[in-house]
């Protein structure tokens, strides 16, 4: 017998997103023709460019938000009507095989988290350093990033009590209340924009990057944070 698909609902946090927003929704087209997805919402924090015009010719629900990424992502949870749920940032794209992977962990490990395998659409030697060392990180820690997506189920979300509403780390917050046992790390990519990296040097930006996680996992508040990495 056929599964029956479940109702995944995506949440998409957004602020002056226009650029990357048609790519990701595209991406999402798979799931929305296998009847996999119920509904995506795009969580805005008040953009001012085209992002909810695309949000809108789409399909998409928007849903109002005060700006910051935890703040967002919390209000579309609440939102949401789908039993699972999956979360993703405006620049990601998913590759195609991402539907075959989300339904059969939705059909044999719905008690697990799940994550993507990071790529960053770009040709430089070095994205292939960072893609490995963050991947490491992922599979070894329990640690990825909110750019490999989360997917987890509506139960267990509301059960660790969902993202928290900080200015930043939040991914990391929810991915350690969930714990390395209960995460999962599918065999489909989570396509990033690169934009930042070649904006600011890739192994600059990556250093940073990992200092503030040290700097957050020895006490260091996300608010404190939050001023350094803007």
């Amino acid at each position: 017998m056929a599964r029956m698909p479940a109702p995944l609902t995506v949440v998409i946090p957004t602020l002056n997103a226009a650029g990357d927003l048609p790519l990701c929704l595209e991406s999402l087209l798979p799931g929305l023709e296998a009847g996999l997805i119920r509904e995506v919402i795009i969580a805005d924090g008040g953009s001012t460019d085209a992002t909810r015009a695309i949000a809108g010719a789409t399909g998409a629900r928007v849903v109002d938000s005060e700006p910051g990424r935890g703040r967002q992502l919390r209000a579309g949870a609440q939102a949401a009507r789908g039993e699972w749920l999956l979360f993703l940032h405006a620049d990601t794209a998913l590759s195609r095989d991402w539907t075959e992977r989300v339904g059969d962990h939705i059909d044999t490990r719905p008690d697990k988290a799940a994550a993507f395998r990071l790529k960053y659409r770009s040709d430089a030697p070095e994205a292939r350093w960072l893609e490995s060392r963050a991947n490491r990180r992922a599979r070894w820690m329990g640690l990825p990033y909110g750019d490999q997506g989360l997917l987890i189920s509506r139960a267990l979300y509301d059960a660790i009590g969902g993202y928290a509403d900080v200015p930043l780390m939040e991914d990391v917050m929810i991915v350690r209340a969930l714990g390395k046992q209960r995460l999962v790390i599918l065999d489909a990519e989570a396509r990033t924009s690169a934009a930042k990296y070649e904006r600011d040097g890739w192994r600059k930006r990556a250093w940073k990057n990992a200092w503030l996680l040290i700097r957050f996992l020895t006490g260091a508040s996300p608010d404190t944070l939050a001023k350094s990495y803007r």
